[in-house]
């Protein structure tokens, strides 16, 4: 019978009081072929050294509070952390974690052989309430013995098992890096870190592998060691990139899970807790949300930030969110796909966006695989993507096309903004204080300058919370209010959750964050940040005297019925193109039989098609031209683009495809009806065409816009004189000119 004394009983039924508890065996058994070699000392000796290797380990294992030797066992006593769904699993893990650790010490010291005799089970103990704790020892152990004598027939998959083992060991696993990009910028603002495992095995797909180890009890293992994989390889990151880790809603319980090696390995590679994110993923949901939001907290204080993973995918992504209070949403595939043209999945985004904006989160959408699903994801105001259609996983930190980026920022310039400029055109300096900074340092700068209303705390370059005058006020006037905080460091006072937007985020996308915010904090200053730095502030004052410059100015030039530039500004930036003495292309858009569909479908439906007209080209543009691309509205169905691309005849095509693919939706399926021309005379076509008039000004050609005008008017006519949807093409040199057409 083992024997525990009256102390020990007594601290495992303390700890039992507390929460659960777990009993590990570790058993030192001699291999025969040894003990023949070397004799029954040498076993001794064998044993002796198993157990010297498992009492060094003891400091790295944090959650053991008993260790007990007799004969050749030992046992560990471990506490189970609060909120851990399964006591079972959370035991074998550790089983498995002390004998993968137990195994290298010994196969280091003395070899293979000897790195066989280690076997290592284990058991919770039942509850002590009504239990004998002696007894409840005794049947852990019981239950223990029964674990670890099963016959490997018994067991699921021993060699798979084995096999998972050694991948442990060896750490035979990679991380890859799919870049995170910002639709502000089309810049590369972070990379999600991916596990895969060994090659050409069946453990390659991360899925599987993570399975696998839940299921046998190894997840906190495996995932210790994907996340050191995946910060060891952060070594191209930049210092204003993050770098999305993986980890399971409940790995957050495990006693290992530390900052200090994180930290570590974060230095080595010159990067500090800033750059990391922690993606929980929502399919491991957690039951325990007060130990959770503890634990999340402290990685936070020290720099970390979190994110919920897969939003959309599950019932708890919503109460998850709610209660963790993320840095960012990361919304699955799932609600992603095709976006485009589902307008149930539109309305559920959008309450993600209300939401998030109010919370003052960021939205990543992952799974973008379409142009348009992108196009569509930056309309309705969504901060990062990611997905095969910007860039595939890859084991360096690849950057994301050139051309890619263009279309996102041609995007943002032509429609994504709505015409804004970014917050950092309007930035002002104001003063910036430590957060060690006293309260009655931070007072007496507000007394001293009537006009500055507000200062912001910045820690290691990054802004750390902001301090309004007139509420640093109210609080020294409270009651007892100089004597509690006078002397006090102002990150006791500060807002350490104020809103901080990046520099190229555009000012209408903040006047909407400013404005969902709690009443109390309304007018608040908004933080700006350069690559996470501070850079600078703005009031809501000049955030609205600016938006209502730019909304005058637009109302003025742009077409009330498509939102696009108007002949005024068409006029400047065609001068402004030939003053720079560069190749750019002009094309003219008209729409043939417009006046029939008019007439025939009415005014409304009428309309319905010139805005069509005006996204095809905005769309167009953005996926085949330059970022720098104008698109103009002259009036009724005419249009004008104006690009420095090289492809202007690919930009053409393109707007011929997308247009000739969306018409169809607006003849309500009465393409056989009788069409009509201007002249009232009947045509063959069936129905609504697309007629461009493409002008190539080749570097130093010789020419003014009322020739180019001239020039598309000729070419207007010859369009028009083909049937179907067509653009004819004139390249206007120094001394050459070049006639092309094409339907």
């Amino acid at each position: 019978m083992l024997e525990w004394s009256k102390q020990e009983l007594d601290l495992i039924a303390e700890r039992l009081e507390r929460g659960a508890v777990g009993l590990l065996v570790i058993e030192a058994v001699c291999p025969p072929e040894l003990e023949r070699l070397g004799g029954r000392a040498y076993a001794e000796q064998m044993i002796g050294r198993v157990h010297e290797s498992a009492e060094a380990c003891l400091p790295e294992w944090r959650a053991v509070f008993l260790h007990k030797r007799i004969a050749d066992d030992a046992y560990l006593y471990i506490d189970i952390q609060p909120g851990v769904p399964d006591a079972g699993l959370y035991v074998r893990e550790a089983c498995a974690r002390i004998r993968v650790e137990l195994e290298q010490r010994l196969r280091d010291g003395l070899g293979e052989a000897a790195a066989a005799g280690i076997r290592v089970s284990g058991s919770p103990l039942a509850s002590a309430k009504g239990v004998n704790t002696n007894a409840a020892v005794y049947a852990a152990f019981k239950r223990a013995l029964r674990e670890e004598t099963r016959e490997p027939s018994d067991r699921a998959d021993g060699e798979r098992t084995e096999r998972f083992l050694a991948i442990l060991r060896e750490q035979a696993i990679h991380t890859v890096y799919q870049p995170i990009v910002s639709f502000t910028d089309g810049n590369v603002f972070g990379y999600e870190a991916l596990t895969r495992g060994p090659e050409h095995t069946d453990f390659q797909s991360p899925l599987e592998l993570f399975k696998f180890a839940e299921g046998e009890g190894m997840l906190y293992a495996l995932d210790r060691l994907a996340r050191e994989k995946a910060i060891a390889g952060c070594g191209g990151l930049r210092r204003d990139q993050r770098v999305f880790i993986n980890i399971p809603a409940h790995v957050i319980h495990d006693p290992h899970f530390t900052p200090g090696r994180t930290l570590r390995l974060l230095e080595q590679c010159g990067l500090s807790p800033h750059n990391v994110v922690f993606e929980i993923t929502e399919r491991s949901s957690l039951e325990d949300f007060s130990t959770a939001k503890t634990i999340l907290q402290h990685y936070r204080s020290q720099g970390y930030q979190i994110a919920i993973d897969d939003a959309g995918a599950g019932y708890s992504s919503l109460q998850a969110i709610a209660e963790l209070h993320p840095d960012y949403i990361k919304v699955d595939r799932s609600l992603i796909r095709n976006i485009h043209k589902d307008k149930i999945k539109e309305h559920i985004l959008e309450t993600f966006v209300t939401f998030a904006d109010k919370m003052n989160i960021r939205i990543i959408a992952e799974g973008i695989e379409q142009t348009d699903e992108l196009y569509k994801l930056m309309q309705m105001g969504i901060h990062f993507g990611q997905g095969y259609l910007l860039a595939r996983p890859d084991p360096a930190m690849a950057p994301v096309e050139e051309r890619l980026i263009a279309q996102i920022r041609h995007r943002q310039r032509s429609g994504g903004s709505n015409g804004f400029p970014p917050i950092g055109e309007i930035a002002s300096i104001t003063r910036v204080l430590e957060p060690t900074t006293n309260i009655s340092e931070a007072a007496g700068y507000f007394k001293e300058n009537e006009n500055a209303l507000a200062a912001v705390v910045v820690a290691d370059g990054a802004p750390a919370g902001l301090v309004m005058r007139e509420k640093l006020f109210q609080q020294l006037a409270g009651q007892y209010g100089i004597p509690l905080y006078w002397n006090r460091p102002i990150a006791r006072l500060m807002d350490p959750h104020p809103l901080i937007v990046d520099e190229r985020t555009p000012l209408d996308r903040v006047s909407q964050m400013s404005t969902d915010r709690e009443t109390g904090s309304l007018y608040d200053y908004v933080i700006i940040t350069s690559g996470g730095r501070y850079a600078g502030v703005a009031s809501i004052r000049s955030i609205l005297e600016s938006i209502t410059k730019v909304r005058l100015e637009h109302a003025r030039v742009a077409n009330p019925l498509t939102g696009l530039p108007g002949n005024l500004q068409i006029q400047r930036d065609l001068n402004k193109r030939l003053m720079e003495d560069r190749t750019f292309s002009v094309i003219y858009a008209d729409l043939d039989f417009f006046k029939w569909y008019n007439d025939r479908f009415g005014f409304q439906k009428g309309d319905e098609l010139i805005q069509f007209t005006a996204a095809v080209l905005r769309e167009a543009s953005g996926e085949s031209g330059l970022s720098d691309d104008f698109v103009g509205h002259i009036g009724g169905d005419d249009f004008i683009v104006l690009s420095g691309t090289e492809s202007p005849e690919k930009l053409c095509e393109e707007i011929i495809r997308r247009f000739d693919k969306g018409i169809s939706a607006f003849m309500n399926g009465q393409e056989q009806e009788v069409i009509y021309d201007r002249e009232g005379r009947q045509t063959s076509a069936d129905r609504v065409n697309i007629s461009l008039s493409l002008i190539v000004c080749e570097c130093g050609a010789a020419v003014n816009a009322e020739y180019i005008s001239s020039e598309a008017a000729k070419l207007k006519k010859r369009a028009k004189s083909h049937m179907g949807s067509v653009y004819v093409l004139k390249r206007i040199g120094e001394s050459t000119v070049h006639e092309k057409s094409m339907s």
